[in-house]
């Protein structure tokens, strides 16, 4: 396949080549990537450890001196501008986070170490480093992902390209997300690479609830080749007797059954509770592993995974203390009978000995034991409605915003003026650009696709009413402005 440009229009490459990228996603699919070639004993290891680091900025309108006519610029530019604002002094040091591992892994690889770690970076970041002109953070990530010496060492975990949370994203647009982070990303690191990301990692690890946009979300991530997901422990539970996952260090199958009784599944790779971005950044996982050994699973013994990701810019541990520390671990623990792992690495292994996807115990998102209990898969959206109507009635606890970080945070509650916004800009787009079939590589819709992910940014309620709730709104309009004008 040909490679793509980085850019078309001057907008990001993010659709048109969809037959492509399912060409490459398939391909990877049948490849051996990692066992082979991991310098990893597994049948003689206790434990293993993997760690993500999850890498964002949004895009805002603050270009310029009105919000109306403000160039959308990479909220990293913003605060590399006006340093004198809040924390906005961090911006060369979220430059150098963004770059680092693309530094430290080959270091560590030349002085004999198995360095492992996870990369998931959205397309609004990846676009905004490319507009700010920092070239220095792209090239140094292309080293660990494309130079075949440090390939085992890293792993990139696809995502959404806007950064939505899927329980309240419309399913049509979260499906473009996902695929266009993939075009986008072997736009920058090429097909191979591409080829290699079978991981994904929803954004705010969200994870719908609602039983039939749970479906279309393992719906979406199946069809477009992700072999395995990240959860959050607390967001899932175990399909048999409703708890929470029993063994969190072993992968779970991920099974969404819709009101119309469909069903689709994906390997779950549990996410243990807490986000704080000190136990990434002290490398507290890999000190968790040291006091586990080897589990039972379908009648074989294998070691457990401790798996953690956090933001691998915020925070001042992550910023400052993460690269020694994370430099000290990889040095005791490679070649240890506890090293460092990422997940498709490991998946690999446990296949290879013989072990099967459906050998791993089920899992469901929260409350679907309640649904399931009052009506059958295959009784219909509406008396699903009823469903849910009696149980939020009868149970204040009950509630369909999806899991998240934390069970404190809603992304619907209290942004019905972000809501209405993005759903007038995502039906616009449906019905102006998806319904009469506008080829995706037509430039109408690459213009119209670029803003409406960008609108849907979870950024835009993560802080509350204020400027980000502005700045949502005013994303919004220019969607609804650009389809009215483009397709005039």
């Amino acid at each position: 396949m040909n490679p793509l440009p980085e850019y078309v229009d001057n907008v990001p490459n993010v659709s048109g080549a969809e037959a492509e990228v399912a060409r490459a996603v398939a391909i990877g699919r049948d490849k051996t990537l990692f066992a082979d070639g991991g310098r990893v004993d597994f049948a003689a290891i206790r434990a293993a450890t993997a760690i993500a680091l999850h890498m964002h900025q949004p895009l805002i309108p603050a270009g310029g001196e009105t919000l109306r006519t403000a160039g959308l610029i990479s909220n990293l530019q913003y605060m590399m501008e006006n340093q004198g604002i809040g924390d906005n002094h961090n911006a060369p040091v979220f430059h150098w986070c963004y770059k680092r591992l693309g530094e430290i892994i080959p270091q560590l690889v030349g002085e004999g170490h198995a360095p492992r770690v996870m990369l998931e970076y959205s397309g609004t970041l990846l676009h905004g480093l490319r507009r700010m002109g920092l070239d220095d953070v792209i090239d140094a990530l292309k080293t660990i992902t494309c130079n075949p010496d440090y390939r085992s060492t890293t792993e990139w975990l696809g995502m959404p390209w806007g950064h939505p949370v899927a329980p309240s994203t419309p399913v049509q647009d979260y499906r473009l997300h996902v695929r266009a982070w993939q075009q986008h990303f072997a736009a920058i690191f090429g097909w191979e690479a591409l080829e290699r990301v079978r991981g994904f990692s929803p954004s705010e690890m969200a994870l719908p609830n609602h039983p039939d946009v749970a479906y279309e979300f393992v719906r979406t991530l199946v069809d477009c080749g992700y072999q395995w997901v990240l959860v959050q422990e607390h967001s899932v539970q175990q399909v048999d007797e409703g708890w929470h996952p029993q063994r969190p260090h072993l992968p779970h199958r991920l099974v969404c059954t819709s009101s119309k009784g469909e069903t689709a599944s994906i390997i779950a790779i549990i996410k243990t509770q807490g986000s704080d971005t000190k136990l990434v950044a002290q490398m507290q996982p890999w000190y968790e592993a040291q006091s586990l050994q080897r589990w039972e699973l379908a009648g074989r013994s294998v070691p457990p995974l401790v798996t953690q990701i956090a933001d691998g810019e915020n925070g001042g541990v992550m910023m400052n203390e993460f690269p020694p520390k994370y430099q000290e671990v990889v040095r005791a623990a490679s070649g240890s009978d506890v090293p460092l792992m990422n997940v498709s690495e490991y998946l690999e292994h446990l296949f290879a000995m013989g072990i099967k996807v459906g050998d791993f115990t089920p899992v469901q998102p929260l409350f679907h034991d309640k649904i399931w209990e009052r009506m059958k898969p295959g009784d219909g959206p509406a008396r699903l409605a009823e469903v849910i109507a009696d149980l939020k009635e009868s149970d204040h606890r009950f509630h369909m915003d999806g899991g998240s970080w934390t069970n404190d945070l809603s992304w619907v509650r209290g942004y019905d003026n972000v809501l209405g916004p993005m759903e007038r800009a995502s039906s616009l787009f449906n019905e102006r650009i998806l319904k009469p079939g506008i080829a995706p590589d037509d430039p109408r819709f690459r213009n119209a696709l670029f803003h409406l992910m960008t609108s849907q940014t979870s950024c835009y309620r993560y802080w509350g009413q204020g400027q980000w709730t502005d700045y949502g709104r005013e994303i919004c309009r220019r969607v609804e402005e650009i389809i009215e004008h483009d397709l005039a």
